[in-house]
């Protein structure tokens, strides 16, 4: 089946812009199968179903489609997103790239790779000298306005910020050295557990955007080629603490 054939009827989730088809449905449930046939003790936690408890070490963390609101309009890009964890860290983790077709993959100390081929993040050492990407949440709260005045702000100092729409296909960029760096505020479990595996395994570095250590189900997100880290951390940890339940 070819993309463009995907079933893209759709639903309304938490808002207007929170978008839900038919495909996301259905991937979610033929991933979901194809793990519980070959790990049937293994735990999921799934975009679209939520928890499958398991009392395994191991946990699937699957988004079937980031980056719908793209998928339904027909524009690039959107992701399959799977990360399997142990022990709340990423121990391998596969994006698929639609519709350009590209596949990224990383296993812990083995490397990143995109269509079989090791990649590595940017070398740019300046934000002056950087192209950024960021992200949105649904809701306009507070979050959301602190997000963009980081925006701005970086738009100001930086050769540009992109918003494209999947933080899988951002994490993906950052870790083959398209963008240099990415923030986000508001992001789920599934939509950063693949992706920081690829960043950190191509050389980059992953944290809050307060510095401290990231785990997926923080909401808070930074991470960069590892020389921008600390000089866009300037930036946006005074951004955070200024907004209360920000985690």
């Amino acid at each position: 089946m070819q993309v463009q054939d995907l079933d893209r009827e759709v639903s309304t989730k938490s808002s207007i812009a929170d978008l839900v088809t038919n495909t996301d449905k259905q991937a979610e449930q033929t991933i979901k199968e194809d793990i519980l046939t070959n790990f049937p003790d293994h735990g999921i936690l799934a975009e679209e179903s939520g928890v499958t408890a398991s009392d395994s070490a191991y946990q699937w963390v699957i988004d079937p489609l980031d980056g719908t609101t793209n998928f339904v309009h027909g524009l690039a890009p959107f992701c399959v997103s799977i990360a399997l964890m142990k022990d709340n860290e990423p121990l391998l983790s596969v994006v698929s790239e639609l519709p350009a077709g590209n596949l990224f993959w990383a296993v812990r100390d083995e490397g990143a790779y995109c269509n079989g081929e090791p990649i590595h993040v940017a070398t740019t050492k300046t934000i002056a000298d950087a192209l950024l990407i960021t992200g949105f949440a649904y809701d306009h709260d507070a979050k959301w306005e602190t997000n963009m005045n980081l925006f701005k702000e970086f738009t100001h100092v930086s050769h540009g910020v992109r918003r494209l729409g999947s933080a899988a296909a951002d994490l993906c960029y950052v870790a083959c050295g398209k963008a240099d760096g990415f923030w986000e505020i508001g992001l789920h479990p599934w939509d950063s557990a693949a992706g920081i595996l690829l960043v950190k395994e191509s050389g980059g570095k992953v944290s809050r955007l307060d510095g401290k250590v990231f785990s997926i189900h923080d909401q808070q997100l930074l991470a960069t080629n590892g020389h921008l880290h600390q000089e866009m951390l300037e930036k946006t940890a005074p951004a955070i603490a200024s907004i209360a339940g920000s985690d």
